[in-house]
């Protein structure tokens, strides 16, 4: 078994075991006459925006109603797991995306809100929400513009029912959610164990050895760079740039 001092230098993936993603944010109108992405929620990941261009709002759906915020370049914008979410893309809205443990996200922490006889089997769920591997650029896009459609949808119903004061069509979305991730928990506790768990064991592996007055650790200090494994991929907000790091 490793020693708490041997942590201090077994971890060099980004600060705090986060991942990160940069967003172009859809430009496709919806029924609504708004120009977005994909709704969808989060089950144990919190997520950050740093807006970096352009200009739009973040809607989002909890419990305690519904909300829109303002995104602006230079804004700084974070929620926490169960933030139902939707940008909304008033020109050109770039963002790069914050992500907890290792960019749990990219690992399949994300519900879309389909309406809800599609949430109740994973096998039509996943039909619904999966792109085309082998289509052409026309076909995927065509199949993500269906999916957020189909999400919109979802979220309008959930809105209604949320503002009207009837909470149980948003605790039902809830559980259907949980249902769908359940048997992906397991890899996405690795993950985590591996990135955001041993961040932390590390900074207290350094700040004991500061402590005792040590600090052999400095000089095993590195320098890493990453490219994007993936540009331009159709993403449930936009087209991502995508950093394969956790």
């Amino acid at each position: 078994m490793a020693s708490r001092a041997d942590t201090s230098v077994a971890y060099d993936g980004l600060p705090g075991g986060i991942g990160v993603s940069r967003l172009r944010v859809y430009d496709w109108l919806a029924a609504d006459g708004l120009r977005g992405g994909t709704p969808h929620v989060h089950l144990s990941c919190s997520e950050g925006y740093a807006v970096t261009g352009g200009r739009g709002t973040v809607q989002t759906l909890t419990a305690s109603g519904f909300e829109q915020t303002e995104l602006t370049p230079g804004a700084l914008v974070w929620f926490t797991p169960g933030t139902i979410h939707r940008l909304v893309n008033e020109g050109g809205l770039t963002i790069v995306v914050l992500m907890q443990n290792c960019g749990l996200p990219e690992a399949g922490d994300a519900v879309l809100t389909l309406p809800p006889h599609l949430l109740a089997d994973l096998v039509a769920y996943r039909a619904a929400v999966t792109l085309p591997e082998a289509g052409s650029e026309e076909e995927v896009e065509a199949a993500a513009r269906h999916r957020r459609d189909l999400a919109l949808e979802g979220f309008a119903a959930l809105r209604k029912a949320t503002e009207a004061g009837d909470p149980e069509p948003l605790a039902a979305f809830h559980r259907a959610a949980a249902a769908l991730v359940r048997p992906l928990v397991g890899r996405w506790r690795g993950r985590w164990r591996d990135g955001a768990v041993a961040a932390a064991a590390a900074t207290g592996a350094q700040l004991d050895r500061l402590e005792r007055g040590d600090a052999e650790h400095l000089a095993q200090a590195r320098l890493r760079t990453e490219q994007p494994t993936a540009r331009g991929r159709f993403g449930m907000c936009g087209r991502l740039d995508v950093y394969d790091i956790g």
